[in-house]
Parts: structure tokens; sequence; C-alpha cells
């Protein structure tokens, strides 16, 4: 717990913290990967390059700093991260190198206005969240560990299936070397894989685009253009080869509610969205299933999600196309805008939104809901790399 005095310090100091947040960050991942290079495995190194990562940071610290007095705020943020966590099996030990690098990268980067006061304080902040977190992952990797079919750190699992969906995205199905069951899951959910590629270990989260059923998993992967292991899993795992799981983790999941579902996806961005629908239907909800793709060649699952269409009254397909091909029978053309989006919205009451695709496709259609007149609250998104700002 904090003491008064660090409190005042971290309030104190936090604008400056805030306004040198990106240059903190930028020197700590390099410093970190310099010093202790195995941890580079839990980090996507396409969000370094871009700078996603550190800049996701860089807000965490900012939002941290500024409500150092009123943590609750900050709950949902933490569920995020916990789930995060626990889907690259991060340990406590981990906690002490990020807490030992990010305070060398202030000092770094603010030197002498650290004073040992100022390095007191921030050192505390930090392992306050860091406690507070570590806790909290414990009560979630014992909780997982206790499931029917459930389990704690890597598991071992086959390739039982490879099925291409599109011109760009593969199915897998993961079946666990030891016959054994596999936990259930919350539709929207992820799984954690740990590879070795050529010699370097890396994890991925990949979405569950399949319900739950108590036997094996199944994950659908886009081919990114340079992506290291959407290539590795496209061109060279085979029926057959093993891999680590972790369990399934992740807060994207259907919030209480008896309204109508607006399910809004882009690209890849649909993986989630298919349990989701089921989910919603089974509890007798309206859903509409609004699905974003350049062409019918890239566009995955339309046959699953017709031939659910066609046993379920309540579910509605729209297909919209940006650039449709020769034969394509998309039901729109364009990009989904308010113009579109609004001859889509349900007028019933307790509407909700989800949303998932890529960076850019996310603002553009929260913007064009929220100018609909819908709350930001009956909207839910959910981003596949570090959080970022949509504005």
């Amino acid at each position: 717990m904090l003491t008064p005095a660090q409190i005042a310090v971290i309030k104190a100091t936090a604008p400056v913290v805030a306004a040198n947040a990106n240059k903190i960050t930028g020197t700590f991942y390099p410093l970190m990967f310099e010093r202790f290079p195995e941890v580079r495995a839990v980090f996507n190194q396409s969000h370094q390059r871009s700078s996603a990562q550190p800049e996701a940071l860089a807000n965490a610290i900012i939002a941290y700093a500024s409500n150092i007095d009123r943590l609750e705020v900050l709950g949902p943020a933490v569920d995020g991260i916990v789930q995060k966590h626990v889907s690259l099996n991060i340990t406590p030990d981990q906690y002490k190198i990020v807490g030992t690098c990010l305070m060398d990268a202030i000092g770094k980067v603010l030197g002498d206005a650290v004073t040992a006061e100022v390095a007191d304080a921030w050192g505390a902040a930090y392992w306050q969240l860091a406690e507070l977190l570590i806790a909290a992952e414990e009560k979630e990797y014992a909780r997982k560990a206790a499931l029917t079919g459930g389990w704690r750190g890597p598991r071992r699992f086959r390739i039982a299936e490879k099925t291409p969906e599109s011109a760009v995205i593969t199915s897998f199905r993961l079946a666990p070397v030891d016959g054994g069951r596999v936990m259930d899951f919350h539709p929207g959910q992820y799984l954690g894989l740990r590879l070795t590629i050529d010699g370097e270990t890396v994890h991925r989260n990949y979405s569950l685009s399949a319900s739950p059923n108590g036997k094996d998993y199944r994950i659908s992967v886009k081919r990114e253009q340079q992506g290291l292991v959407s290539g590795f899993l496209h061109d060279r795992v085979q029926v057959g080869d093993e891999i680590d799981v972790y369990p399934p983790a992740g807060e994207f999941v259907l919030r209480e509610g008896a309204g109508p579902l607006l399910l809004i996806t882009g690209g890849v961005g649909q993986t989630p969205a298919l349990p989701l629908a089921e989910q919603a239907l089974a509890a007798g909800r309206k859903v509409i299933y609004v699905h974003a793709a350049l062409n019918g060649s890239v566009h995955a699952f339309r046959r699953q999600v017709d031939e659910l269409a066609a046993l379920h009254d309540a579910l509605k397909p729209v297909y919209c196309y940006a650039d449709p091909q020769p034969g394509d029978e998309p039901h729109m053309v364009g990009l989904l805008d308010e113009e579109r989006l609004g001859k889509l919205l349900p007028q019933e009451p307790g509407v909700a939104a989800y949303v998932v695709g890529p960076k850019p496709f996310m603002a553009a259609v929260v913007k064009a809901l929220t100018g609909l007149g819908l709350p930001e609250s009956a909207i839910v998104h959910e981003f596949f790399g570090p959080r970022e700002a949509l504005a």
C-alpha cells in the first residue's frame, strides 16, 4: 500500500512522466530485450516495430498514475491485462524483470529529475500494481486448473484438422495429446499458443472460432504479410504436428441482455463472432451478423453462417464487399458507413453492438454507431493486439 507521501510524489510527477511516456517505453523495451532476451518470446515483435506495444504501455502508465488514488476506475483495464497475461503464462519472476527495466528506463529518460524520493515512490507504485496483478492472475490460474478439462501452464495439443476457409484464412482444429477433455470457454475468448520456429520460441493469441464442445478447440488464422507465426501455421504446420497451448482466456464475451445483437466484423475479425452468434441465438436473441470483406475470395465462413441462418429465423446475415468480383453476391457494396449501418441498426430497445476487426475499421464503425445514437455503453470492441485509442 502506498503511503500518502508516495501518492503525493506520484501525482506531482505524473505530468512529467506522461510528457515523456513514449520516450520511456521506447527505451524500456530495447533495454529489457537486450538484458533479458528470454522475455522476447511473449511479445509480438511486429507490435514493437509498429510502436503499438510501446504506445499501449505508455497509455497504461499515464492512466495508472492519473488514477493512483482511485484505482477502482481501472477495474476493466486490469481485468483485460490479467486475461492477456494468463494466456501467456506470465510468472511473478517476469514482473521483477519488467520492474527493474522500467525503473532504469525512467532514470535514463528523466535523468536528475528522478531523485531518491521519486524513485522510491514510482518503484512502490509499480509493485503495488504488480502485486495486484500477480494475485489476480494466480487466482485465475487456479480457477482454470480446477475446471473439468482445465489445466495450468502449457498443454500439448495435436493439429487434428487443417481447413482452408478462404484465400487468406485457415482453420486449425486442436486436440489434446493426452486424450482428455478440454475446459469450456466463453464464446469470444482466445487461446494462447507457444511455438518454436527455427529455434525461436514465440507466443501468439488466436480467437476461438467454434463453440465449446469439451473435446477440442478451433482457431482460424489469417495469413499476414511478413507474419512470422501466421506464415508458419499456414505453410509449415501439418495435421499431426504438436504445439503447446494455454487455457482459454479473454474478456470479450457476451454481456447480459435480451435485446438484439449487432455483430459487425471486418476480415478475420469474425472469428470470435461465430461462437458469439451461436450463444446469442441459443439464448433466444435476435442477431444481425454483419461482415465486411474485400470480396468473396477472402470471405471465410459464409457457408457456415448461411447454414446457421437457415436454422434460425432470428439470424440475419449481411455481407458487405468493398470491391466485389464477378459472381460475388454481397448484400451491400462499399464501406460500412453511417448510412449503411443505419439501415441495419435494430429499432428495438436493448441493442448491443460488438465490433471486431482492424483498428481503422473499428474506429469507423464505432464512430458511425455513435453518430446513429447508439450509446458507448452498448458498443463493445476487441483488439487483436495491444489496446489502442480508436480515435
